[in-house]
């Protein structure tokens, strides 16, 4: 008796194991989906966009910029990129454009989230004084939880330090 009521049991934690996984509204499984399967954002401008944004360097016109170690001014290289950000961004108008700003490994993580905010609503205002409208922009920072390189370097550190942008479907 006791053998047959530990092989229901068994059986039981089995098929509620192997059960099928709850799944969001259009029917696919939110544990088997990832950034990876994301196929892109259909621009009618552009096709599909890469949903790695600026940083995948395949969106022509759309490039992230890069700030000097532990500053979230804009140099003039960044101000000419912006520029042609912002051409990009007017030229696409069913996007909503999220700035992402970004550090190298360097600070503690709390004051990496606060410079990188700084350097997305640095790019954010000087996009809006461009004449992008701030209600397409919005801004995230990853402070140094996403590096584009791995390493202990100047030039691993310098890649790192960046606003970069992510088309999103308004």
């Amino acid at each position: 008796m006791l053998r047959t009521i530990m092989i229901a049991l068994l059986a039981m934690a089995f098929i509620t194991a192997c059960g099928s996984k709850d799944t969001k509204p259009d029917g696919e499984n939110p544990d088997t989906m990832g950034a990876m399967d994301d196929p892109g954002i259909e621009s009618k401008a552009m096709g599909t966009i890469d949903p790695g944004g600026s940083d995948s360097g395949n969106i022509p016109g759309l490039s992230s910029i890069n700030f000097a170690y532990d500053q979230a001014t804009l140099d003039s290289t960044a101000r000419n990129q912006l520029a042609e950000n912002a051409e990009w961004i007017r030229g696409n108008s069913n996007m909503t454009i999220q700035v992402e700003g970004h550090c190298d490994e360097r600070g503690s993580i709390e004051y990496n989230l606060s410079l990188g905010e700084r350097r997305a609503k640095a790019v954010k205002n000087y996009l809006v004084s461009l004449g992008v409208d701030p209600a397409r922009l919005t801004i995230i920072s990853y402070g140094e939880e996403k590096p584009l390189e791995r390493g202990s370097s100047e030039s691993a550190w310098a890649r790192n330090r960046r606003a970069n942008f992510v088309p999103l479907p308004q």
